[in-house]
């Protein structure tokens, strides 16, 4: 973005898609000096400073107009909740069509637009950084390759931040498994990649704001590692015993090794680092009660 095109007025970032992870973009490019208008089914749950807009991305008929523009900043971080691939198609693929068409008719092309997809799209195994060939080995997968190259059609220098699972705040799945003893460890144990909520955020943030960014940039922290190193730290600082190895030789269809040798070069250009280098920093926090919601 070009500082001219600013100077005069306070730029304008529009998160589509404004869940758990998009309303800790918009408070952080508020605390920045933006203007963040919020795009959500129900935006009455945004808190302030972000300008809530009530629109259901699948559904184009109820996506705003007239939005104060001129907008500087699109960010997609739609999340799909659920419903396999056609979730994924109405959510990601015909959500970020509907949100591009919209503000083609109102005349606006932001300078910056930033999509959150996921590590998904490189398949289950292998090292994978940014110029690893994607290679979905789910349906849902390839619908956010489509979601991808429909965006890159239209901007073809918007940035694609290919997240790993997010986890944080409310997102504690792998603790309540080892708490209520359902957990397993996978035998044999397979790789694993995450990334928590905040630094995902600092990730949009940054790849809002700086000048130049990659238009392709892996979302993880700084430890891939086993799914059962994991569970056993989470078991040990919960101060119970180990989750048992899985014995009927199941796997999840995932064992990849993500590097974010990218991300942290953006990082630094924006000032800034990871909080949760890995997950060991991330889920203590977590269990200290610390980071909460939106803090």
């Amino acid at each position: 973005m070009s500082d001219a095109d600013t100077s005069a007025r306070q730029p304008v970032a529009l998160i589509a898609g404004c869940g758990d992870l998009g309303t800790e973009v918009g408070l952080r490019l508020a605390a920045a000096g933006q203007q963040v208008i919020g795009l959500r089914r129900r935006a009455a749950q945004l808190p302030a400073p972000i300008t809530g807009w009530s629109a259901d991305l699948t559904q184009p008929l109820t996506l705003p107009e007239g939005l104060p523009g001129p907008i500087d900043v699109l960010v997609l971080s739609a999340a799909a909740g659920g419903g396999g691939e056609a979730g994924y198609r109405a959510v990601y693929l015909e959500g970020t069509r509907h949100v591009l068409d919209a503000l083609e008719r109102a005349g606006q092309r932001p300078a910056r637009v930033v999509l959150v997809s996921s590590t998904g799209v490189h398949g289950t195994a292998g090292e994978v950084d940014e110029g690893t060939p994607p290679q979905p080995a789910r349906a849902t997968g390839h619908v956010l390759l489509e979601a991808e190259q429909l965006l890159r059609d239209r901007h073809p220098d918007a940035v694609v931040l290919r997240l790993a699972g997010i986890y944080g705040p409310g997102r504690t799945r792998l603790i309540d498994a080892v708490r209520e003893g359902t957990a397993r460890i996978p035998d044999p144990d397979v790789t694993t990649n995450r990334i928590h909520r905040d630094d995902a955020a600092r990730a949009v943030v940054a790849l809002a704001t700086v000048s130049d960014p990659p238009t392709t940039v892996i979302g993880v922290d700084d430890a891939p590692v086993g799914k059962g190193e994991v569970l056993r730290f989470l078991a040990d600082e919960l101060g119970l015993p180990p989750p048992p190895v899985a014995t009927d030789g199941s796997r999840r269809a995932t064992d990849k090794r993500c590097r974010n040798t990218v991300l942290r070069g953006v990082l630094d250009r924006a000032g800034t680092t990871l909080a949760f280098p890995s997950y060991r920093e991330g889920y203590r926090a977590i269990l200290a009660g610390q980071g909460t919601r939106h803090q």
